[in-house]
């Protein structure tokens, strides 16, 4: 994603942005984000379940992509870790977003069927998970890894561009069905349609 390392610095602080105005609309909903950039040189946690107020834009340093994708890696160190920060947290709702422009390669220590487990156990728990991609299969991706909402883009400037157009009005969909009593899995339904 090197060469879209500005689109996606841009996207990612737009989509703060429509986090923060949900905040503003939905204010029985608290609002969080955690974000984790991984490439094979690492995994790293930029965001930690940060509440919206203490948000700001990512900086050129912040993220910049590189090398392998180890997306099974990542996904099993983040999805333990917000596990453990939320669950004194009764009356959560947890929605994952997984953005990557390649098929996983260089994971070493979480396998797909693991990540499965891990997704399918969560989403019984009313997480809901969303994968976009770009450079690979993208369904069948997400469907081997139980998720139900995807979306493919294009790996250029435009694509991009689209694919945070859609994420935002997904995303503010998704919550304000949830300000309504629905289920995360419910308001997830036809998540990108």
């Amino acid at each position: 994603m090197d060469v879209l390392a500005t689109a996606v610095r841009t996207g990612f602080d737009e989509l703060v942005q429509t986090i923060c105005q949900a905040q503003e609309a939905f204010s029985e909903q608290v609002h969080t984000v955690s974000l984790v950039t991984f490439s094979s040189i690492g995994i790293r946690t930029l965001l930690a379940n940060q509440p919206v107020a203490q948000l700001h834009p990512l900086e050129p340093g912040d993220y910049c992509p590189n090398g392998g994708t180890p997306l099974y890696d990542a996904l099993g160190h983040s999805l333990l870790r917000l596990e453990r920060q939320i669950e004194s947290d009764a009356n959560h709702s947890v929605l994952v977003t997984i953005i990557t422009d390649g098929a996983e390669n260089a994971s070493r220590e979480f396998t797909g069927s693991v990540i499965r487990q891990h997704i399918e156990r969560l989403t019984q728990k009313d997480w809901v998970f969303t994968y976009m991609g770009a450079n690979h299969d993208v369904a069948t991706t997400a469907g081997t890894l139980s998720i139900r909402a995807s979306i493919e883009f294009k790996a250029n400037q435009t694509g991009m561009n689209d694919l945070f157009q859609k994420d935002r009005f997904s995303r503010h969909a998704f919550y304000e069905k949830r300000s309504r009593g629905m289920s995360s899995r419910d308001a997830s339904d036809d998540f990108f349609k």
